[in-house]
């Protein structure tokens, strides 16, 4: 049995694997730790990126809005990343949508209040000194 598995792998590695392996040793030598990648591992790194995302993509689908609509959505991975445990490492790659004009209200609330915070500082240090 494994004769016919290393058979399969001589045969054609690219079968085994759907991703380019080009672009993921690009990826791995991006690194500055890494200094040559063994085929084995580049092909061990695409399956098991091929089988992350695999998995990403059904669990956002099956506990998002996607069977509803028949689809998979970009809202859907966001909300998997936020609420999901496993997943919440993503959570800065996938951040949730919003519009920019929401976004440039947040950043002038906290604008504000970073300065109000200031002048509350600055009050504070001002009444120590004159105790």
């Amino acid at each position: 049995m494994a004769d016919a598995v290393a058979g399969r792998d001589r045969c054609g590695e690219q079968r085994l694997v759907s991703l380019p392996l080009s672009r993921i040793r690009v990826i791995m030598k991006s690194s500055p730790e890494v200094s040559s990648i063994n085929q084995e591992a580049l092909v061990l790194t695409a399956k098991a990126t091929e089988l992350f995302v695999q998995y990403l993509a059904t669990y956002s689908y099956r506990h998002g809005n996607g069977k509803e609509r028949k689809a998979l959505t970009y809202s859907d991975l966001s909300n998997t990343a936020e609420e999901s445990e496993t997943f919440q490492f993503l959570a800065d790659i996938l951040p949730k949508k919003i519009l920019a004009s929401k976004y440039l209200k947040m950043l002038k609330e906290k604008r504000e209040e970073d300065e109000e915070e200031n002048d509350t500082d600055d009050g504070s240090h001002g009444d120590g000194a004159e105790s």
